[in-house]
């Protein structure tokens, strides 16, 4: 049996206006906000996506929550409990019944540094929320530099692009009452190939233009941020 195609949802999410500005698409959203002219504001777009039909059809297809999506990812990164060694696979049979393919050109978003595991396992946890990817790239970031005493500020943000036809995943839904609703993630347990196509560092606006005026201690919190463009076929 074929699997649904899930309906397009950055086409009926964009142009969006935020303070004032308006952006025609995830990137363009992504950039303002790398470059400190729109506020990343998770529960903003959350509010905004929450209330769009085409996302509610895209959270409604599945019952799978943020529970089921620990709790698969606990068990795939097991690797001596011979006992439970078939549970893996069976557990992701389980979800890729429930699974759709992604629209094409749809956007996605993770904080960091993508697992080398990822292409191997053909398994990713993504994000629609781009303020969401944001906040989570420089909080990770700043936990790393207190463990490795270093003023270093350079986060990772990586945006994916759909280009192939069977990438499969699902929406997972998330728990209203909790801060978990504002991960608005995707579960991506399908794909052929994930390349990266561009790479480029995007400063603060904001740092640069007081920069002059405060240079010493805009020294200590100066961030670059790593914008790394991938392809996901």
């Amino acid at each position: 049996m074929s699997k649904p195609t899930l309906p397009e949802l950055d086409s009926s999410l964009y142009p969006q206006v935020w303070e004032q500005q308006v952006v025609n698409d995830p990137q363009a959203l992504l950039i303002a906000m790398l470059k400190g002219r729109i506020t990343p504001d998770p529960q903003a777009f959350t509010k905004q996506i929450l209330a769009n039909d085409v996302y509610q059809d895209w959270i409604n297809f599945t019952v799978f929550g943020r529970y089921i999506q620990r709790s698969f990812a606990a068990f795939y990164q097991q690797s001596e409990d011979s006992f439970n060694m078939d549970i893996p696979a069976l557990f992701r049979h389980e979800l890729m019944r429930h699974a759709q393919y992604l629209p094409l050109d749809q956007i996605l978003f993770v904080a960091g540094n993508i697992s080398k595991n990822a292409r191997r396992e053909k398994l990713l946890t993504t994000t629609l929320n781009p303020a969401t990817a944001v906040m989570s790239a420089r909080t990770s970031n700043q936990s790393a530099n207190k463990l490795a005493l270093t003023g270093s500020q350079e986060v990772i943000v990586n945006q994916i692009r759909v280009k192939g036809r069977q990438v499969l995943g699902f929406a997972i839904r998330h728990n209203k009452r909790t801060s978990e609703r504002t991960r608005n993630e995707v579960l991506i347990l399908d794909f052929n190939d994930l390349r990266l196509v561009d790479e480029q560092s995007v400063s603060d606006n904001k740092v640069s233009n007081e920069e002059v005026g405060n240079t010493a201690k805009l020294q200590k919190v100066e961030s670059t941020v790593l914008l790394r463009c991938y392809e996901l076929r």
